[in-house]
């Protein structure tokens, strides 16, 4: 295995237990919430549960991004040890982490010259950016180089698919995301929006679906569409939601019953908190390998 660590944020959300198995060092985003600040720990400070239902009890959690210390404070005692290291970010188009992990890997390049540290921009979010660090992990596994890792991002990271749907929209209402007349409306005519990630890393509404079934369906035919094979997709496949886990169970096994070549079983996670803080509950995110994202 190539002597170089792989690092990136929580807001990959991905369990704890796998970053800890696969030895992948992660530095948290910050929220706070009811007055108090809480760090991104995946579940470890504040549960997934007690969290959402905080929200669903009126309250407004704000989210912060990861300081240059921060990150100075995660890879220096990688370097230290004589090893190089692979940054994954999460998307530009929705946080500044990125220039914080630029910074620091500037400062640090000063203080260890014979050492690399690499920072990608994943355009991607949640267990999307968590599918792109878990194929980072399995390439670095197979031996893949630092360099040929890096390029290997950079030139297939607009492949990882993000849809998200919601069932929710209270929570978008009072973060000034839509109108309190949009919300009341959506939500007598049970409307569930389907939104994607654009080629820039934002989240893009794509269309209004009227019912949960009919978005469930429609969200699983995005992956027909675009997953690379179609149906013959013989890929990993994630699912994130923030605390409707019977809806994520519903679209991973339509999606395990429609794509036999699947690689293993949908992997289901918990939107996290910094996620989470945007989202609300009520939102469920598919994450695929498909053809790239152009607009």
């Amino acid at each position: 295995m190539s002597d170089y660590m792989i690092t990136c944020c929580s807001t990959a959300d991905m369990p704890l237990a796998y970053l800890k198995e696969k030895n992948i060092p992660f530095a948290c985003f910050h929220f706070q919430m009811d007055g108090k600040e809480y760090l991104d720990d995946l579940g470890q400070t504040i549960t997934f549960e007690e969290f959402y239902n905080r929200i669903r009890g009126g309250a407004m959690p704000v989210t912060s991004q990861v300081n240059a210390e921060e990150f100075v404070d995660l890879w220096e005692p990688i370097l230290k040890e004589g090893k190089d290291l692979l940054h994954i970010s999460l998307s530009s188009g929705l946080s500044g982490e990125i220039n914080s992990a630029r910074i620091a890997q500037e400062e640090l390049k000063e203080k260890y010259p014979k050492r690399t540290v690499k920072v990608v921009d994943s355009l991607g979010a949640s267990s999307g950016y968590g599918l792109i660090v878990d194929t980072a992990y399995e390439k670095r596994a197979a031996g893949a180089s630092l360099e040929e890792l890096y390029q290997w991002l950079e030139d297939n990271k607009l492949h990882m698919h993000h849809w998200f749907f919601s069932t929710d929209l209270t929570h978008y209402k009072r973060g000034g995301r839509i109108s309190a007349a949009s919300a009341t409306m959506g939500t007598l005519l049970n409307i569930c929006p389907l939104m994607n990630m654009n080629d820039k890393g934002e989240l893009i509404p794509r269309r209004k679906i009227r019912g949960k079934k009919q978005v469930i369906k429609e969200i699983v035919r995005m992956m027909e569409v675009h997953a690379n094979g179609g149906l013959e997709y013989s890929g990993k496949c994630f699912i994130s939601n923030s605390a409707c886990m019977e809806d994520a169970r519903a679209v991973a096994e339509l999606i395990e019953s429609r794509f036999p070549k699947l690689n293993g079983k949908v992997m289901i996670n918990s939107v996290g908190t910094v996620i989470g803080s945007h989202t609300g509950p009520g939102t469920v995110a598919l994450f695929f390998w498909g053809d790239e994202r152009v607009d």
